[in-house]
């Protein structure tokens, strides 16, 4: 029996694989690190911001009466930032959207923040009041029973949002649910842009 025996390692190769080895985790880390980072700055992709002739122009007219039995006028609410949202209780998205917006709403309750309402679209109001209630929504929500303020808005389908300035101008409309930070990220966005 013939025995071979394998060539010695050329001197330094160990040294070598332990640098290689060295600097691809190095690589790997500073990409991972640019990657978080990015991911931590850049807007949650939940939602897509939506380009409409509604933006930089006046906000139309909401009012009407509420699920709370109350009445609502949106231009009473002129001098704060207000989140338009309009939802369904039929609608998932809707319904995944509902607990992100009771924590938005939560967050923004002390006088001069963020106010939020609703705009029920294409719901019967006992069924929307049920799932408000459900969820421990407690802003306004509007019935729009003839869907003349989604018309007015050009809601195709919910869940829609809108943010308007103190000044009564719509700065921004997103398609799909929002989270609690989005909504936070979305509403600083546009405080900074609009003086």
């Amino acid at each position: 029996m013939t025995v071979t025996q394998s060539e010695p390692p050329e001197p330094g190769a160990a040294t070598h694989r332990r640098h290689t080895a060295k600097w691809v985790a190095g690589v790997t880390l500073v990409a991972g690190a640019a990657l978080v980072a990015l991911l931590a700055t850049r807007p949650p992709q939940t939602v897509t911001e939506v380009d409409t002739p509604l933006v930089g122009q006046s906000a139309p007219s909401i009012s009407g009466p509420t699920l709370g039995g109350g009445t609502f006028n949106l231009s009473s609410w002129r001098g704060r930032w207000v989140v338009v949202n309009f939802f369904a209780s039929w609608c998932p998205p809707c319904q995944q959207e509902q607990p992100e917006l009771v924590a938005f709403a939560y967050g923004h309750r002390s006088p001069g923040s963020a106010g939020l309402v609703g705009v029920v679209f294409d719901d019967s109001a006992s069924t929307a009041r049920s799932f408000m209630a459900s969820t421990g929504a407690t802003w306004p929500a509007v019935v729009d029973g003839g869907g003349q303020i989604a018309l007015d808005y050009g809601v195709r389908g919910p869940p829609e949002t809108f943010i308007v300035a103190p000044d009564g101008t719509v700065v921004a409309h997103f398609d799909g649910p929002m989270t609690d930070t989005s909504l936070d990220y979305w509403l600083s966005r546009a405080q900074g842009g609009h003086r």
